[in-house]
């Protein structure tokens, strides 16, 4: 998957969210958006999905820059997988349902294949036990699962996950980054926002530092983690893993 921003800005009444963001990013399977609260890596998550639009700059996906005209913008969030980190299910509607009712109203698959697709993706993901009880019946990571399953069901291009996991305790935490490393070895595309430092390092191939609404540093995890040059991020790294 390949990326290019170039002097996205993005602004919230008279806070610049994201400043003149100008990048091109190196081909990648997995990338880890990474940095402090109120940085940024949000918003520019949500700008590659979609959800927001920014205003200033452009944004390359693969080899086409994206259309922020209304039409062109709803094919383009039809087109990724994204999870978010309060799950947003529909709480009237059954964990079934939650993912059959995208497949049919948006995405147009007949119902034998939408019930077909749910039923192997609740299989996989240990659901079928669960598929007729509503989000509140559901532990948290039962619930991020039924939210993972409706991302993939769509057959998107890439999957976005915005801090999957910080509303999980510790063993469903693990269960859900297992999960998505699994995807990973898939082959599937995927960009996360995540405050979890080990996996940012063990599931992604290249890192983006965020951090006062600028791309302060990137470059290949592996190396970004062992030799952090920036002093932001030196400092970020040594706070968030001392314990």
């Amino acid at each position: 998957m390949r990326l290019e921003f170039s002097g996205i800005g993005k602004q919230f009444g008279a806070r610049w969210a994201l400043r003149d963001v100008s990048l091109v990013l190196p081909p990648f399977q997995s990338l880890a958006i990474i940095g402090p609260s109120g940085g940024g890596k949000t918003t520019l998550l949500r700008i590659l999905a979609g959800l927001e639009t920014p205003d200033a700059g452009r944004l390359r996906i693969e080899d086409q820059w994206v259309d922020y005209a209304e039409e062109a913008l709803l094919l383009h969030r039809r087109s990724i997988g994204t999870v978010f980190q309060a799950y947003n299910l529909f709480l009237h509607l059954s964990a079934r349902d939650n993912v059959l009712l995208p497949l049919l109203r948006v995405h147009g698959f007949p119902v034998a294949q939408a019930q077909e697709t749910v039923d192997a993706l609740f299989k996989r993901f240990q659901l079928l036990p669960h598929a007729d009880r509503r989000p509140a019946e559901l532990s948290g990571g039962q619930q991020q699962r039924v939210a993972i399953a409706r991302a993939i069901a769509i057959r998107p291009r890439f999957l976005v996950f915005d801090e999957p996991t910080s509303a999980l305790d510790p063993e469903m935490t693990a269960e859900v980054l297992d999960l998505i490393a699994e995807l990973r070895m898939e082959g599937r595309d995927l960009i996360i926002v995540t405050h979890n430092m080990v996996f940012a390092r063990e599931v992604s191939d290249q890192c983006l530092f965020v951090a006062e609404g600028k791309v302060i540093e990137h470059g290949q995890s592996s190396e970004l983690f062992r030799h952090p040059q920036n002093p932001l991020l030196v400092n970020f790294l040594a706070k968030v893993l001392r314990y």
